[in-house]
This record gives C-alpha cells, sequence and structure tokens, in this order.
C-alpha cells in the first residue's frame, strides 16, 4: 500500500512555481497575482482563504483578500466582482463559497470573467473542461489529476466510481477521469444518493474517489483488493482528546480500507493540500494568458 502524499507533492508543485516567479523577478517582469473575496465570518473559509494568502507569500505571487460584511447584498458583491475583472493587475481571483443566504450563488459566479476564473466554476470552463479544451480545471479536481500523474497510478481501461456529483468535485472528476489521455481513459460509474446497490458498484472498481462529505462512509467490505482510494471528505468530528475539541475525519474508513487498497490518500495531508497548490498553478496560466 502506498499513500498518496498531497502535502509532499504539493511542496514540490509550490517550489516549482517558486521558481517560476523567481525568474520572472530577475527579468523585471509582472508576477502573478491572485485575489479572493470573502463574505462573512464563516470560520472555515477564512481559515482557507488565510492559507491561501500564505501560499501566495510562498511562492512570491501578489495577493489581495477583500473582505466584505456578513450583511453585503448581491449589487454589493458583483459590484467588486466587476471591479476585479476589470483590474489589469489581477490576474485571477476567486469568491470564496459558501456565500451568505441573501446572495445568489449562480448569479455570483456567472459574474466573474471566465479568463480570471482561477476557481474553474464558470459555466464556460466548465464547458471547455467537458470538451477537452485548454481551460481552468477546478482546483481539486486538478489536484487529484496531478496526484494520480505524479504517482504513475494507471488509469486506462480501469473502471472508476466517483462519489458524490457537486459542480465542485464529483462531477468534473467524472468528465476528466473518462477523458482521452493521463490520466483518463478509465470507465467512469458516478454514484449519488438514489444509487442503489453501491456496495456492488464499488467493491468492482479499480480506483474510488469519494466526494461525499460523510465520515468513514467507505468501509474495507465496499472496496475490492488492490484498489486505488481517494478521498476527497473532509468533516469536523467532535474529539475531546484533541486540543480544538475536533478532528479532521475523511469519507474512508482509513484503518480497515488501507490493508486492501493499492494507493490511498490520507485525510487530512492527501487531496486537501493539493487544492490550494493548483489553485497557485491556475493563477500561473492566467498570468500566462494575460500576457499574450
Amino acid at each position: 500500500m502506498i499513500i498518496l502524499d498531497g502535502k509532499k507533492i504539493s511542496n514540490d508543485i509550490k517550489d516549482e512555481i517558486a521558481a517560476e516567479v523567481k525568474k520572472m523577478k530577475d527579468k523585471g517582469e509582472k508576477v502573478p497575482h491572485l485575489a479572493a473575496i470573502i463574505v462573512g465570518n464563516d470560520g472555515a473559509s477564512l481559515t482557507y482563504v488565510g492559507s491561501k494568502v500564505k501560499a501566495c507569500e510562498r511562492v512570491g505571487f501578489e495577493s489581495t483578500l477583500v473582505q466584505m460584511s456578513n450583511t453585503t447584498s448581491d449589487v454589493e458583491l458583483l459590484d467588486k466582482i466587476q471591479e476585479l475583472n476589470e483590474d489589469p493587475e489581477i490576474d485571477g481571483f476567486i469568491v470564496q463559497l459558501p456565500l451568505p443566504p441573501q446572495i445568489n450563488e449562480q448569479k455570483v459566479l456567472l459574474a466573474v470573467d471566465p479568463n480570471k476564473d482561477v476557481d474553474g466554476f464558470h459555466p464556460t470552463n466548465f464547458g471547455k473542461m467537458a470538451l477537452d479544451m485548454s481551460t481552468f480545471i477546478p482546483a481539486t479536481p486538478f489536484g487529484i489529476l496531478e496526484l494520480l500523474d505524479r504517482y504513475g497510478v494507471e488509469t486506462k481501461g480501469k473502471h472508476t466510481v466517483v462519489i458524490g456529483r457537486s459542480h465542485i468535485v464529483g462531477r468534473p472528476m467524472s468528465i476528466l477521469m473518462g477523458r482521452k489521455g493521463f490520466p483518463g481513459n478509465s470507465t467512469v460509474t458516478l454514484t449519488h444518493s438514489h444509487t442503489k446497490n453501491i456496495t456492488q458498484i464499488t467493491s468492482q472498481a479499480d480506483i474510488i474517489i469519494s466526494a461525499l462529505g460523510v465520515p468513514d462512509f467507505l468501509k474495507a467490505e465496499m472496496v475490492k483488493d488492490d484498489a486505488v482510494i481517494i478521498d476527497v471528505g473532509i468533516t469536523r468530528v467532535p474529539d475531546e482528546t484533541k486540543p480544538r475539541g475536533y478532528r479532521i475525519v475523511g469519507d474512508v474508513d482509513f484503518a480497515n480500507v488501507c490493508k486492501k487498497a493499492s494507493y490511498i490518500t490520507p485525510v487530512p495531508g492527501g487531496v486537501g493540500p493539493m487544492t490550494i497548490a493548483m489553485l497557485l498553478k491556475n493563477t500561473l496560466l492566467a498570468r500566462e494568458r494575460h500576457m499574450l
């Protein structure tokens, strides 16, 4: 069993990006600039955005954090998005989700300039991804592809089962794993809350990608020997033995499933760190586009 170490690979990617940025600085060129908008004071979102800002510092990017109040209206947020769309200094930006209930999330995502949409959520970019065209791939699926690539995990001709059909992970992963090329060329089954006999399906899978958000959902009896297990789930579970009063748990019953898996991602330290690394990579790609 081999651990797919997202922490290590994400650090490798950040080092590679930092080296590219150093070359830009040495030539006196503009360095990539990533902006993030956060609305409200959700603790998990603030932590996540803070880690993105730190990642930018590490690789030498410029970064801008726009904090807006919990009472921000649709119009105010759309005005701020338009401002960033038109700012030539900003190469890419993200609007941190979830948004407060008074804001129409779909309207907001549509307002982001597709050429600055480094989250890869805009329908234009999602459509290009589905058609195998060059575009921004959503950061978490992009990170999973990079892990499979760097560990040389064979995907061609394999049966991939994706658990969960969110627009952020499940659905794009189902498209990407079936595309031509590597990683890809697998036969994909997309499962969700209405799927019957899910154990029957997962027990036939060569590769399982679980993005459900249900702690320890995937049990050892649901997995065949030597399967590749990618755990995207991340849930806080109360635990008084931990200093923070909780522990982070994935979708996979790691202690038991790892005994059967050929490759497996841990939680934390698997897919999570890759997401921020690939957001940086998308920002680097956005800067290259703007320089053309």
